[in-house]
């Protein structure tokens, strides 16, 4: 039978994609990528395929998935099967010194940073790149703002690495990065479909970095008490529609240059007013709550209707050749 595969190591995230499609009654399946055998001379099954493989994989101890997923999307791609996020983007949602690679090739700007290969390297590249500043700690391979912590001293930054808190990054490497004063606690994920932008999401970080869209790894909506802080957000993400058109259009033609197909992209506004871009999420999700307060929830401007729509419209095309 000729379906949408599912390309995932996350069941928790797979409930409201799974909807958008039954919805639609498109068929799919599921490929679960903890384990399993694969015969490397027999043709995979007909259909699509879409990648979903998150760079977060290993905190679910799926530590190989991303591993092998990629042995997995080069198998498609030799038997010449149409893979949605293919090889291209797993190598993007992985590292993010090459997503910021590929960003600045674009002529798009990310924050200053340094990788660091080494524990007992980053306090001293941190006093060497960034004396006197707050900096941001991060992992390479991330996902969800696990790991991402801002200090605002060096004695605090040396005081975490030399502890036993210190997490150690799955592939070795940890960024040190410039942290932006931005005038609101708040970045934008401008969420992509199809290399088409979809909508866009401001979000509350003054809570912390763990930023994930869907319900199940949600912080919470952040309240705002009255008399507190009036610039607060009452919500922790906001659809909204003042995104400068040309930042979009520079952003879809960097997804076409890289070869991602869905894409969440954050960015943060400088004190010049720029927009700094630091993560490229190809295994996106979506805020339902924001959603239905925007009044798209369900519709095909929503996030997944709108990759349910896009999926359904690539294997029609898949058929329409086969026929």
């Amino acid at each position: 039978m000729t379906q949408i595969h599912i390309i995932h190591e996350n069941p928790a995230w797979l409930p409201p994609l799974a909807e958008a499609l039954d919805a639609r009654g498109l068929p799919w399946t599921e490929w679960f990528m903890h384990n399993g055998a694969f015969d490397l001379a027999a043709p995979p099954p007909m259909g699509i395929f879409y990648n979903r493989m998150s760079a977060s994989s290993h905190t679910r101890d799926h530590r190989f998935s991303a591993e092998l997923t990629a042995c997995v999307l080069a198998w498609l791609t030799r038997w010449g099967r149409v893979v949605v996020n293919g090889p291209a983007a797993l190598d993007l949602e992985i590292s993010k010194v090459r997503q910021y690679a590929a960003l600045e090739s674009a002529g798009l700007r990310t924050p200053r940073t340094v990788m660091v290969a080494g524990r007992d390297e980053i306090v001293t590249a941190a006093q060497t790149h960034f004396a006197g500043e707050p900096v941001i700690l991060k992992p390479n391979r991330g996902g969800k703002g696990l790991g991402v912590q801002l200090f605002h001293t060096l004695e605090g930054l040396k005081d975490y690495v030399n502890s036993d808190r210190y997490v150690e990054p799955v592939d070795g490497i940890q960024l040190l990065q410039a942290y932006i004063r931005a005038p609101r606690p708040i970045i934008t994920r401008a969420e992509f479909t199809g290399r088409r932008f979809t909508y866009a999401v401001e979000v509350d970080t003054s809570e912390g970095f763990e930023l994930c869209p869907a319900d199940v790894c949600a912080v919470g909506e952040a309240a705002c008490p009255v008399g507190e802080d009036p610039a607060r957000p009452v919500h922790k993400f906001t659809v909204v529609d003042s995104v400068d058109p040309a930042l979009i259009s520079r952003l879809e033609a960097f997804l076409h240059r890289a070869g991602v197909d869905v894409a969440g992209i954050e960015f943060i506004m400088g004190p010049d007013g720029q927009p700094l871009v630091y993560d490229v999420n190809t295994n996106t999700n979506y805020n339902p709550d924001a959603e239905a307060r925007a009044g798209i929830a369900g519709t095909r401007r929503s996030g997944m209707g709108a990759l349910a729509a896009y999926l359904g419209d690539r294997l029609a095309q898949t058929l329409s050749r086969a026929a």
